[in-house]
């Protein structure tokens, strides 16, 4: 969950007063208060999956006025200019506090009711441009090369002013074998990243964040419903389509082409997808070049395991907004006779007061997890 005082989430309980920013800013700015055009919303929302790609897309509408672009230059042309927006909580008396949710690069605009009527603006987080960015050339990553190196060049040349952040040491550790990377920019960086146990994105900040999932078990935010609850809707399924509750993670050896592997299993009793139980033995399988140890097999299997426990209960629903929230945060969803552990998979944030947001999570069960190498 993004970061916000104790205040905030406690004012989200009841009646209050949102408000919400949005601005034209040159490419390449971090921060949460970065310099630029204001626009005037009307409508729009900031939607967030953690399952894409793209992890956050921005549909907003805006005041026209004169500002169609005429000119490349222009600041609502789709050549490379953001929007950053925001929202917050406005306390009263001069004080209020503002969440960010993040930098936009513009995609395409449209105005229906041209040409004073308002402007449609469709944008993308700056991961768009990693996967729009296909290489030109094969590009070589000898043997022993560090993952700060490999990750840096290749997002770098797409991005140069971009700040790259671990949330461990997992940038110092090296290939153990050469590696080429063709083509697909963003697939090549994905895998490395999924081979290490970790997941990527652009951060609210405007940052590169590479980290491993929060603790899937500890609930950042609490959805309920009665007296002081933000919990509006709520709707369930359960489905097998797409579940598995194992993961066969593979890979070489640095020194020779001998296979290395590693089978990682739900492995408790008392889960729904028990491997073994009920439900079966449904491995997923795995293989990546950036695994040369079986150590490295058996993290990347128990993280993209980790990921996926809880399936097949998901659920669906609409809350009071919190802008904080973010993909992979897990909250506890609370009904009449039920409290249950969910994680959050997306979400909308909506940019005006008179829209609630929805959000789709899966239930998270107990982590117990069985390796075999």
């Amino acid at each position: 969950m993004r970061p916000v005082t104790d205040a905030f989430l406690r004012t989200l309980h009841g009646s209050h007063r949102m408000i919400a920013d949005a601005r034209i800013v040159a490419p390449g700015q971090t921060g949460v208060d970065p310099t630029g055009t204001p626009l005037t919303i009307l409508a729009g929302d900031v939607q967030m999956d953690g399952t894409a790609d793209v992890r956050s897309t921005l549909d907003i509408s805006v005041v026209g006025g004169g500002q169609w672009p005429t000119r490349a230059t222009d600041p609502l042309a789709p050549y490379g200019n953001e929007v950053f927006v925001r929202r917050g909580v406005d306390f009263g008396g001069g004080r209020r506090e503002w969440v960010s949710l993040g930098y936009h690069r513009i995609d395409s605009i449209e105005q229906p009711d041209a040409p004073n009527g308002p402007i449609q603006i469709s944008a993308s987080d700056r991961m768009a441009a990693i996967r729009d960015a296909r290489l030109t050339d094969v590009v070589q990553y000898a043997a022993g090369t560090t993952l700060a190196v490999i990750v840096s060049s290749l997002v770098t040349e797409v991005h140069p002013a971009a700040v790259i952040e671990w949330d461990d040491a997992t940038d110092d550790q090296t290939v153990g074998r050469a590696l080429i990377a063709e083509e697909d920019r963003y697939g090549f960086l994905d895998d490395l990243f999924t081979s290490r146990g970790k997941v990527w994105y652009w951060d609210h900040r405007g940052i590169l964040r590479i980290e491993s999932p929060p603790d899937p078990a500890a609930p950042v935010w609490t959805v309920s419903y009665g007296q002081d609850g933000v919990l509006l809707s709520l709707s369930r399924i359960l489905s097998r389509e797409g579940v598995y509750n194992g993961v066969v993670a593979s890979g070489e050896a640095a020194d020779t082409d001998t296979p290395v592997r590693a089978l990682v299993v739900d492995n408790n009793p008392t889960s729904p997808t028990f491997w073994g139980g009920p439900f079966g033995k449904v491995p997923r399988f795995y293989s990546s070049p950036f695994i040369t140890t079986t150590g490295q097999a058996s993290s990347a299997g128990a993280a993209m395991l980790t990921r996926s426990l809880g399936l097949p209960y998901s659920a669906d629903f609409t809350s009071v907004p919190n802008p904080a929230l973010t993909p992979f945060d897990p909250v506890r969803v609370r009904f009449p006779g039920r409290s249950e552990v969910h994680v959050i998979e997306s979400l909308t944030v909506p940019l005006v007061a008179e829209q609630s947001m929805p959000a789709s999570t899966r239930e998270q069960t107990t982590t117990s997890l069985g390796v075999f190498l």
